[in-house]
């Protein structure tokens, strides 16, 4: 079989006025689209425009659910009782569901967003919050998230399937965790080495951490971030590595 992975990118995190990233370029680059739902960023008509973009491009979208933050773009960690928390993703997943509908698509999976991500990494409880959403609002829904997550052993445990992410452009700890935004080493802006980054992954299996030790990580999904300066560029260079490696790419969910 011919090799193969998703390719990801958070979009619609545009806000009435405020313009981030190029959600267009990246249509046609990604294979699959975290659709920001309004709590942390996205505007109803951002995200109308958003998913009948994605629609037209034959791209996959996901929900990326997220704290109820916009000012703090979704970065700060909530100490949320699980069922609020749970109704709160059930809600954001609605939300967007219905504008996808509208385009003429769905829903496909569910990916938590910024701090709620890096959260349920260990925090069984508000994993379980987001899992037990998205098995209430559609059982047939994969989760997407970190290696070795708490997300996705819930997810497993629940009975959704569990879908394996890499970060194109983020540091690794020697954990296999994500190096803190604040932290040196966090973002990765050579679009050359970032590319390499995923075809080692997806080769040897391996990632080169922050503190220069080789950590173990395999991945079904690989996410440009959308907002990140030269993200249109580093995506090409990702898509360009990726063919020229023989490595198909294209949604993990349909």
């Amino acid at each position: 079989m011919t090799p193969h992975i998703d390719l990801n990118a958070d979009l619609g995190e545009s806000f009435g006025q405020w313009v981030l990233g190029d959600d267009d370029a990246m249509l046609g680059l990604v294979s699959s689209a975290n659709v920001a739902c309004g709590f942390h960023a996205g505007d109803p008509s951002t995200l109308r425009t958003t998913t009948t973009r994605a629609a037209a491009a034959g791209v996959t979208v996901g929900a990326q659910v997220s704290y109820p933050d916009l000012r703090g773009f979704g970065r700060r960690f909530l100490d949320i009782e699980p069922a609020a928390l749970t109704d709160d993703v059930i809600y954001q997943i609605g939300a967007l569901d219905g504008l996808c509908r509208v385009a003429g698509s769905r829903v496909r999976y569910v990916k938590p967003h910024g701090a709620l991500y890096n959260a349920t990494r260990t925090h069984t409880g508000q994993a379980r919050a987001v899992v037990d959403a998205a098995r209430a609002y559609d059982p047939s829904l994969p989760v997407l998230g970190l290696p070795g997550s708490e997300l996705l052993a819930e997810a497993e445990r629940a009975g959704l399937r569990p879908v394996t992410e890499f970060f194109v452009d983020r540091g690794y700890t020697a954990e296999g965790a994500l190096v803190p935004r604040r932290e040196p080493g966090a973002l990765l802006d050579d679009a050359g080495a970032a590319a390499e980054r995923v075809v080692r992954m997806l080769t040897d299996g391996v990632v080169r951490a922050v503190d220069g030790t080789d950590v173990a990580v395999r991945a079904e999904s690989a996410c440009v971030h959308g907002d990140s300066p030269g993200a249109v560029a580093m995506a090409q260079r990702v898509r360009d590595a990726l063919a020229g490696a023989g490595i198909a790419i294209g949604a993990f969910a349909s």
